[in-house]
């Protein structure tokens, strides 16, 4: 089976659409949406809408800050910028859509794979990995052989031996790379929505179960429709000029 892994979607229907073609035609035959399906982008309805359809199918789809952030109390300590997002985004989206985000749970798991927002540690705090120290924490919390987390808006992989040895590196987009259960694995696939590595395209990850692989996929897409969209709304001009350089 291929279970197609997107995370960081943020209300991007151009970048999510571009994603959700290019796993079909790779062969995605499951879905598993790793949160933060609004903030930022123009398309918050639309987009929990589509996700919505794909967990009726069977898709797997857990709780993000920002969804979070649409359903709870916005924080006093929120920025300006986040909290304009936040309040429009609320404004936009309708009962069935806010409960939606509102049952999204912090974490599933199924078989050898945890599906999470942030981290398996502590789901709910929302820190991130950073890097090895914060991802060696999240694989001693799990005894799954596969993590899989959004949050991070780069591309990572993360693994650790039996041995206690841990290594991460950059994937190459489109290169399969085996991931053998004899060791543990921490997967960020980046961000549909807001890639910040630099490269505009839109992220997402391949694992194929059978073969035990998993490769990194960059999408393109009308990034600059996604912006002015973003624009049209009177959302902050960051937010739309961000999207052209992966930022």
């Amino acid at each position: 089976m291929k279970l197609a892994l997107i995370t960081d979607l943020h209300a991007n229907r151009e970048a999510v659409q571009a994603v959700l073609d290019h796993a079909k035609a790779a062969g995605a035959q499951r879905y598993a949406f790793l949160g933060d399906y609004v903030g930022y982008g123009a398309d918050p309805g639309w987009v929990i809408d589509t996700v919505r359809e794909y967990v009726a199918a069977g898709a797997i789809a857990v709780n993000g800050n920002h969804d979070a952030g649409c359903v709870q109390d916005i924080s006093p300590n929120m920025r300006p910028e986040a909290r304009q997002v936040v309040e429009w985004t609320r404004a936009q989206l309708n009962p069935e859509q806010l409960a939606f985000l509102a049952e999204r749970p912090m974490s599933h798991t199924e078989g050898d794979m945890l599906f999470v927002h942030a981290n398996a540690f502590a789901p709910a705090e929302w820190e991130y990995i950073q890097g090895r120290i914060e991802a060696v924490r999240s694989l001693h919390a799990t005894t799954c052989h596969y993590t899989f987390c959004g949050h991070m808006h780069e591309p990572k992989l993360f693994h650790l031996s039996g041995t206690g040895k841990a290594g991460d590196f950059v994937p190459t987009p489109g290169v399969p790379i085996p991931v053998p259960p004899h060791r543990q694995w921490l997967i960020v696939p980046g961000s549909a929505g807001q890639p910040r590595d630099g490269n505009p395209a839109a992220c997402y990850a391949m694992f194929d179960l059978r073969e035990q692989t998993l490769s990194f996929q960059r999408v393109p897409y009308d990034h600059e429709l996604a912006a002015a969209k973003i624009r049209a709304a009177g959302l902050p001009e960051r937010l739309a000029d961000r999207l052209a350089h992966g930022q």
